[in-house]
């Protein structure tokens, strides 16, 4: 099958053919039709995990996915061949997704994908609505509140922002660029351009008595993450997607999260159902053929993303 890999950390990601994977007891083989490209896609193939969870190599980019099942290993399954399914792999690192074919255990994050969702879509949620769900709740974060999401324009930012406007949550989109029409689209109160001047004085200007919680989606010293974070009043909380709170200089009484997505089938299911109904849109910004994701990458890691990669696998012949 063809796959996006490297052989080793920090190689550059390229396309080679490695050999169809096996089913194990209790896992499906899903024939992949749609990928989506997450920021730590690349992180992962940096080895921004390494010494902390399992890897296999060649490393095969990516974790999010939206198929069809063809196989499944021995044992009991709550799946059958054919269903139409979306996830995200786990926990071992390499077994990914930028691929033709990937075997999954029937237990982890994975579920049917519901009448109504098409499958391009259902492979651009599972890592972004997932954490933008869990961000939500990791801030505490019931109605009538403020948030400042940094990176807010990215696969993320744009599901967290609808999410915390559908909770009445008032959301501060701090982005790079003119995004203000987009972002008060999908729910944002105002738009700040971290490109045009100091980010901080913006901030001030759209909440002069501070914010109730920040989510800091790209900064990755502790030192950026505290310049945002100093917006945030007392009793409020300063989460970073990136895991630099721990060593960030915050202000008293503001308490520092480093967040850590726990996926699950049923959190796919509750996602499903709000983009089935339109609560959730999940704005789709390129759609690439599988040769093309190397580049992908590289244009995700220079930042500024707007929205969600898609990669296709479903349009060839190939098997």
């Amino acid at each position: 099958m063809r796959a996006i890999a490297v052989g080793a950390f920090r190689a550059d990601p390229a396309l080679v053919e490695l050999p169809k994977p096996e089913p194990a007891a209790g896992e499906v083989r899903v024939r992949i039709e749609y990928a989506s490209l997450n920021p730590s896609d690349w992180q992962t193939a940096d080895g921004s995990l390494e010494g902390q969870v399992p890897h296999v190599f060649p490393l095969v980019v990516g974790v999010d996915f939206a198929g069809r099942v063809d196989m499944i290993g021995s044992g009991d399954n709550r799946f059958r061949v054919g269903d139409k399914v979306f996830g995200r792999t786990g926990p071992t690192v390499g077994a990914g997704t930028y691929c033709d074919y990937v075997c999954v255990p029937q237990d982890a994050a994975i579920t049917l994908v519901p009448l109504g969702l098409d499958a391009r879509t259902a492979a651009a949620l599972p890592s972004a609505g997932m954490a933008a769900a869990q961000i939500l709740e990791a801030a505490v974060l019931r109605g009538h509140e403020s948030l400042l999401v940094i990176g807010a324009a990215g696969g993320v930012g744009s599901c967290l922002t609808q999410l915390a406007k559908a909770r009445d949550v008032r959301v501060v989109a701090a982005v790079r660029g003119d995004e203000r029409s987009r972002m008060g689209s999908l729910g944002a109160a105002a738009t700040i351009d971290t490109t045009a001047g100091p980010a901080a004085d913006a901030i001030r200007a759209v909440c002069p008595d501070g914010i109730d919680a920040l989510a800091d989606l790209v900064s990755d010293s502790p030192t950026a993450f505290a310049a945002h974070a100093a917006s945030v009043r007392a009793g409020g909380v300063a989460l970073s997607t990136r895991g630099v709170a721990g060593g960030a200089a915050l202000p008293d009484g503001v308490c520092g999260i480093d967040f850590a997505l726990d996926p699950s089938p049923v959190l796919l299911d509750v996602l499903a159902a709000g983009a089935t109904q339109g609560v959730l849109r999940v704005p789709i910004d390129i759609e690439l053929p599988l040769e093309k994701a190397p580049q992908a990458l590289d244009r995700n890691r220079t930042g500024g993303a707007r929205g969600k990669t898609v990669i296709v696998l479903r349009h060839h012949g190939h098997r």
